[in-house]
């Protein structure tokens, strides 16, 4: 079983990354927190690694943390929640924040993660909510942000897809747009959105 990988960060695309370790190419999957985190390739980096082995594939998970390691196995526990749907929630919420929800109740914050709907929202709440407290909530990376609900899905992706092209990473033009599009609101030309991305990215 792999616990850590500590290599050469070559290529980082939309969910995982290549990590070179001696000459061995190992894709792992992240959330968008711990990808937003991994320096620009190629560069040095370390991740701690949750390994899965089913009979037809053996899959690579990183954290930039302990604590995101940690909320990925107990959020796996529960029924409904595989892996991928694990990753969705530490990439909507950082676990200080996911943590907070659970406590509070609050359904609305959990479904903004995809693949999680009102109802595996209320059993996160209701299996989780006495086990919480024990939990890390790691350490103080910026949260991704999530784009307003009011947002069109169109306009956004556009924004961010022009500024991956631009050569940013997909971590930070996703950060730019909801930073923008929290300041000058829904309504905003595409123009503007990518400008002000552009201004908040050179920063």
């Amino acid at each position: 079983m792999i616990g850590k990988l500590t290599g050469l960060a070559e290529q980082i695309e939309d969910g995982r990354c290549l990590i070179d370790v001696g000459g061995v190419g190992y894709v792992v999957f992240l959330s968008a927190r711990s990808l937003s985190a991994l320096p620009a390739p190629p560069a040095r980096a370390s991740l701690l690694i949750e390994t899965q082995v089913r009979e037809d594939a053996i899959t690579l998970y990183g954290f930039i943390d302990s604590a995101e390691r940690d909320w990925f196995r107990l959020l796996t526990t529960i029924q409904g929640v595989g892996s991928k749907v694990a990753l969705a929630l530490l990439s909507a919420l950082p676990p200080d924040k996911l943590a907070s929800a659970i406590a509070s109740a609050d359904r609305a914050a959990i479904t903004r993660a995809p693949g999680v709907g009102p109802k595996l929202a209320a059993r996160l709440i209701a299996e989780l909510r006495e086990r919480i407290a024990a939990m890390p909530t790691g350490t103080s990376f910026a949260p991704v942000p999530i784009l307003p609900a009011t947002t069109t899905p169109t306009l956004a992706g556009d924004a961010i897809s022009a500024l991956t092209n631009l050569g940013y990473r997909r971590g930070e033009a996703e950060q730019a747009v909801a930073a923008t599009l929290a300041t000058l609101g829904p309504d905003t030309t595409l123009d503007a959105l990518i400008r002000d991305g552009l201004r908040r990215l050179a920063r």
